[in-house]
């Protein structure tokens, strides 16, 4: 989604509009007045990303914070259906003239926050490092005395931000590591496994553009579907034979009302 943004820099601010649909309405602040006032004829100075959500930076020092959560959208292009769209600002100047935040379910946030209200909300706080920037030894501090299933723990934000339930899924996977697994029971040597195969994971899904699934919910800027749904070996997978070990067939559980999909061949408990 940050990438997708990108076209939007060095462009104006004409307008910001709110519409009105008669669905669950977004968590919002300022009010739309507000919010439109303060806007208005910014520049866009970067777009930027922290943990799960993306920052559309103003000349001012505010920022547009959009968290999208299980089914929000950040677009430039045409949104998949006009009666979910939530927020649509009007640029000039730039190589895309709007962009748009969609929500299906409502579940996702915009907010325009301060240099001060984004340090506070978005700093150490709330969120711990992030998953493509955290150092291997910070990684195994955070997690290794944990007595908690390591799935959930991965899911933390506070632990260590940008992680989601799919991706977890595919993490433990490829380190052969059972999600009920405590992590107080895992070795430093398989940590470290952990914490590379966690950033590998990662930067190849946001290379392929993310993951759309069978709602077909998930969309880049442009409207398009992302492509790393192809390389999913257990999300979504259960009942199928393992494409890893090909004996082990693909079982779903729920783990802090989440899903978890993994392999029980590929993925036997230790310890």
């Amino acid at each position: 989604m940050r990438r997708g943004l990108v076209p939007l820099i060095g462009g104006v601010i004409e307008y910001v509009e709110f519409p009105e649909i008669p669905y669950r309405p977004i968590q919002r602040t300022p009010n739309a007045d507000a919010f439109s006032e303060r806007t208005r004829g910014r520049t866009i100075v970067a777009v930027e990303r922290i943990a799960k959500r993306v920052l559309v930076r103003l000349d001012s020092g505010d920022c547009i914070v959009m968290q999208p959560k299980m089914a929000g959208l950040a677009l430039i292009a045409h949104p998949p259906s006009q009666q979910h769209v939530r927020m649509v600002v009007h640029v000039q100047g730039a190589s895309a003239s709007q962009f748009i935040y969609w929500d299906r379910r409502g579940l996702g946030t915009v907010h325009l926050w301060t240099p001060e209200q984004c340090s506070q909300y978005l700093g150490p706080d709330h969120l711990g490092p992030d998953a493509l920037a955290i150092e291997p030894s910070q990684w195994i501090s955070r997690f290794s005395d944990l007595n908690r299933p390591i799935k959930p723990a991965l899911l933390d934000q506070k632990r260590v931000a940008g992680i989601g339930n799919l991706y977890a899924s595919e993490i433990l996977h490829r380190s052969r590591v059972h999600p009920a697994q405590s992590c107080s029971t895992i070795s430093k040597r398989l940590w470290v496994r952990l914490f590379n195969n966690a950033k590998e994971i990662l930067l190849e899904a946001i290379a392929a553009e993310g993951s759309t699934l069978q709602d077909g919910t998930y969309r880049n800027a442009v409207n398009g579907e992302g492509g790393y749904q192809h390389h999913h070996r257990v999300y979504a997978r259960e009942g199928e034979k393992c494409s890893t070990c090909k004996k082990g067939v693909i079982q779903r559980i729920v783990q802090a009302q989440r899903s978890t999909f993994f392999c029980p061949k590929c993925q036997r408990p230790r310890g």
